[in-house]
């Protein structure tokens, strides 16, 4: 097989305006996408010195929705540039299998965009050529792809033509007409991207030139975008650039959260995990739980340690709690928490009073089980730990074998005894615990990210949408002892 600055060529994934790309190997086994360029741009002084410039730029991009450059030769007789591989169908591919998205696939999707757009932008790039197919639906997120060349193939194409560099139906005004070109320009065709996910055109059919005229000239097409994103697309396809949102204003507005719903889709214990009362000093069964404060800074690792933490978590529990023993799984609390001493009961209770199974020549014994605590760690009267690197305080170790699940419309993530699964869009990626190096969680607003790192060095991340505070707290709740119970084995 052949070998392209020491990377092992395998198969040939696909041409483009700069070249074919191809999926190739590190001598350590890793892939790659490795870009190699045309001879006869190449060949042009112009395009190498643009080509240069572009790549030193581009290995400066980071962010979860882009594919970073790994390596790259701008001084050979062959130019080439190598970024991550990143496996997966493109955007247009996905559509054409599955069909347009509905309005949350949309946000998501937007979000995304918008992120890598800010990532290229801040180092001073414009991607130019954003479209479907430059889109990789990848198991942890959209990927965008070609972010470090598109400048320099433009440059070339307009010396060399005279025309326009992109895509038309994608192209934004001031790039049909040939005028300097911003980040404004990416969010228009991020705009354009959206319609033809929702399953239409912006600017209709026919050939390109007429694309082009009527992006210039003509209101785009929005019948297919739900109704709560037509300002917001509407605003991303202005003519002007000046008129069209920024990625990080863009982000906002696709990342606004719901209002919650009044049915049964709201957990009655919403509202104390947002704005919780004081505890009160004699805390009896029915008091809804205390919300966990979430940690700062709203990031954190968490990695084998060698002992197990010592004091227990506040976890959220429901409006009403029944007298009845405490649930599987609660773990015992530290020496210094006092016994808990249950109300006496004036109302005949669901069970047989305590006193009547006990024999009067011995002392009534407690009726929880000897694994678990005698008191309800969310009925505690006690101050909550200090939070901890990891999360609400170091949770002790779970009893049993525990699991947690979370879901969005478009992502899934799974922690359970056999290890960690993270799923979009019907496509996994399982990992068992022998595999798993740590795994970090992290959030900015309402989206939560789960990124596990194995030992080989390999990097998947899923990022899911919480859309309220209320359920980002109580997935934080629900998350951190278990990964802490798995990861301190």
């Amino acid at each position: 097989m052949e070998r392209i600055g020491g990377y092992l060529v395998e198969r040939r994934l696909g041409e483009g305006g700069m070249g074919t790309v191809y999926l190739a190997r590190t001598r350590g086994g890793r892939p790659v996408a490795l870009k190699v360029a045309k001879a006869e741009l190449a060949a042009d002084p112009v395009f190498r010195e643009r080509f240069r410039s572009e790549v030193e730029a581009a290995r400066a991009v980071g962010g979860f929705h882009t594919a970073p450059v790994v390596d790259a030769d701008v001084d050979g007789e062959t130019l080439w540039l190598a970024t991550a591989y990143v496996p997966g169908p493109t955007l247009a591919e996905r559509l054409a299998a599955d069909g347009a998205m509905d309005e949350p696939q949309l946000r998501s999707l937007g979000a995304a965009l918008a992120e890598a757009l800010e990532s290229i932008h801040s180092c001073g790039l414009v991607h130019r050529d954003l479209k479907p197919g430059n889109i990789i639906m990848a198991v942890d997120g959209p990927r965008v792809l070609d972010f470090g060349i598109s400048r320099a193939v433009e440059s070339n194409r307009l010396t060399a033509t005279g025309t326009a560099f992109g895509t038309p139906g994608f192209l934004a005004p001031e790039q049909a007409l040939g005028h300097d070109v911003t980040g404004a320009a990416d969010v228009f065709a991020l705009g354009a991207v959206l319609v033809a996910a929702a399953g239409g055109s912006a600017w209709g059919e026919g050939t390109p030139m007429g694309l082009m005229y009527r992006s210039v000239h003509e209101p785009p097409d929005l019948a297919a975008v739900p109704a709560a994103l037509v300002d917001v697309v509407a605003a991303c396809l202005a003519k002007e650039p000046a008129d069209r949102p920024t990625p990080g204003v863009l982000l906002d507005r696709l990342t606004e959260p719901a209002p919650a719903p009044a049915g049964p889709d709201t957990p009655p214990y919403a509202a104390t995990l947002v704005d919780a009362p004081p505890p009160s000093p004699a805390p009896t069964p029915a008091t809804p739980p205390p919300a966990p404060a979430i940690p700062s800074p709203a990031s954190a690792i968490l990695s084998p340690a060698p002992a197990t933490p010592a004091s227990a978590p506040a976890i959220p529990a429901p409006a009403a709690v029944s007298p009845a023993p405490a649930p599987a799984f609660t773990p015992p609390p530290p020496p210094s928490t006092p016994p808990y001493q249950p109300p006496l009961q004036t109302a005949t209770p669901p069970h047989p009073p305590a006193q009547s199974t006990t024999p009067p020549h011995l002392p009534a014994q407690p009726t929880t089980p000897p694994h678990l605590s005698a008191t309800p760690p969310h009925l505690s009267a006690q101050p909550a730990a200090a939070p901890a690197p990891y999360g609400f305080g170091p949770p002790p170790v779970p009893y049993g074998s525990p699991e947690v699940v979370l879901a969005d419309a478009q992502a899934g993530v799974v922690v359970s005894a056999s290890g960690v699964l993270l799923e979009l869009a019907g496509t996994t990626a399982d990992f068992g615990w022998d595999e798993i190096a740590h795994v970090e969680r992290h959030w900015v607003g309402n989206r939560l990210t789960v990124t596990v790192r194995l030992w080989d060095g390999t990097v998947y991340s899923c990022e899911l949408n919480a859309r309220r505070r209320a359920r980002l707290t109580a997935w934080l709740a629900q998350l951190d002892p278990v990964l802490v119970r798995y990861l301190t084995r």
